[in-house]
């Protein structure tokens, strides 16, 4: 009897068995399971429709905007993208300017603005070098010399679903300390000679201190000639000066003889005479156009005629 009883237990178990597995195929391939196959779709369809994903950024250029003996100013241009359909904050941008690993300058920008939609914006971040504080820091770095560096830029993004994210970037170059080029009048060539006014030409001699070429394209500059101002002297073709070399100049100017007083005899008699010029002069280099000063005070020279021989040029050095 009770093998009877455990035996139709048994079959009424496994008759419930196969109404379940009959109950979850009807599930799966009936009505129901077309509705969880719909709702699968159009999830993943609404996931790809707004999908967020990381933003990109890279360095696209590196200016150097303008420069000087006290200071370099440097633009750099990001290229930010947002895959995302919606726009996203930039947070902050922190930089670092170094220079065989020894920093140079760093900062902080603030909310540096917001990256549109499913596009790319281009972010400048500007860095001012002040070349003091270089040489206060680092006293190896002098004058003239061209020294290596990296900048290391963290643009930092809140991106929804994702959160805040870091996108490093860094870029390698080399930037100049200037120095002033050394200016010389090493004659005074006079092509017209009168007491009401005479014409002249001033040889002068460069000197590029600097580590890099300086295409002279212009200068500006006032000389006294016996402490008596002659006017403004300007260049009047481009020369060309190489790193650590010397170029030349030469400068027509006017003047008055009868102004110099006492003076106009030693320049009648061919004796030295002393000079001063102050100026600027505008030159190309490698990394840009430059405005750099030139001073010369307390020099000597010699006024000659312009069919003088230069045998004696020796003796006119400054």
């Amino acid at each position: 009897m009770f093998r009877k009883i455990l035996a139709m237990s048994s079959a009424e178990e496994h008759k419930n068995h196969e109404g379940e597995s009959k109950e979850s195929a009807e599930e799966s391939t009936g009505f129901l399971g077309r509705v969880k196959e719909f709702i699968q779709d159009i999830g993943e369809k609404i996931e790809g429709a707004i999908g967020f994903g990381k933003p990109t950024a890279d360095v696209a250029a590196i200016h150097i905007s303008s420069i000087n003996l006290e200071k370099a100013e440097i633009v750099v241009d990001v290229l930010v993208t947002n895959p995302n359909p919606i726009p996203i904050p930039l947070i902050d941008i922190d930089y670092v300017v170094e220079s065989d690993g020894r920093k140079l300058v760093s900062g902080l920008i603030p909310d540096a603005g917001t990256i549109h939609a499913h596009g790319s914006e281009t972010v400048q971040i500007p860095i001012k070098l002040i070349y003091q504080d270089i040489k206060d820091t680092y006293d190896d770095i002098k004058p003239g010399s061209v020294i290596p560096y990296k900048i290391r830029v963290g643009l930092i993004v809140d991106v929804p679903v994702i959160g805040r994210l870091t996108l490093p970037l860094e870029k390698t170059g080399e930037i100049p300390i200037p120095y002033k080029p050394e200016v010389d009048v090493e004659k005074v060539k006079f092509q017209k000679f009168s007491f009401e006014e005479t014409t002249a030409v001033l040889h002068l001699k460069l000197e590029n201190k600097n580590d890099f070429d300086l295409g002279l394209n212009s200068l500006t500059s006032e000389f006294w000639l016996s402490d008596v101002s002659i006017g403004a002297a300007e260049l009047t073709q481009p020369i060309k000066i190489d790193k650590n070399g010397f170029g030349s100049a030469q400068i027509p100017v006017t003047f008055r003889p009868k102004d110099f007083g006492s003076a106009l005899w030693d320049m009648i008699r061919g004796r030295g005479l002393g000079y001063t010029i102050k100026g600027n002069i505008d030159v190309d280099t490698p990394f840009g156009p430059m405005k750099l000063p030139i001073v010369r005070e307390g020099g000597t020279t010699k006024l000659k005629k312009e069919d003088e021989n230069d045998d004696d040029d020796d003796e006119e050095q400054v």
